[in-house]
């Protein structure tokens, strides 16, 4: 109940990085836990995204190398249909680039759990994956920005953040 209600819709995920020299490692933005939730890290430098499904499956799907630098990483999630706890695909971008794809087979329908919250550059409760190499982000998570159904296919989040700053102060 503490963010936007995603479940049972297409939505997107998309977070702006700074990445070290020495790559990408850990925990981009999770919510859940061992009993449910979901995950965007990198591991050894490759963007992935896991998806666990009750405590009883895991889902990984992998990307490429996030190069060092400022970037942008983004999961798409094009929900099967009306109704709950449906499946649907995926895809992860780097940049504006499709870097992978796969398969939720079933989401859950509600709620990931009543204790495990939202993180960002770290995950602080029990952990969505033990495919982790870190539970925290080694570089910096500048934002984070969720959107659901329709908004998920707005590109605005591609604004640098001199545009996003402008926009901001010409709102004030």
């Amino acid at each position: 109940g503490s963010i936007i209600d995603y479940k049972n819709a297409s939505h997107a995920i998309t977070a702006e990085l700074e990445v070290p020299a020495k790559g990408a490692d850990g925990v981009i933005v999770a919510v859940g836990g061992s009993i449910g939730g979901w995950a965007l890290y990198a591991k050894a430098g490759q963007l992935r995204y896991a998806y666990n499904f009750f405590g009883l499956t895991t889902t990984i799907v992998e990307g490429q190398a996030i190069p060092p630098g400022r970037h942008q990483v983004r999961v798409e999630f094009a929900y099967d249909g009306k109704g709950i706890a449906k499946g649907g695909g995926l895809s992860l971008y780097l940049d504006w680039n499709k870097v992978g794809e796969g398969r939720i087979d079933q989401t859950e329908p509600f709620v990931f759990s009543a204790d495990e919250t939202l993180d960002i550059g770290f995950e602080s409760g029990s952990c969505v994956t033990t495919d982790y190499s870190s539970n925290r982000f080694n570089g910096e998570v500048n934002w984070v920005q969720i959107d659901v159904g329709e908004d998920a296919n707005d590109l605005d989040h591609f604004l640098n953040h001199q545009q996003r700053l402008k926009i901001a102060m010409a709102l004030h």
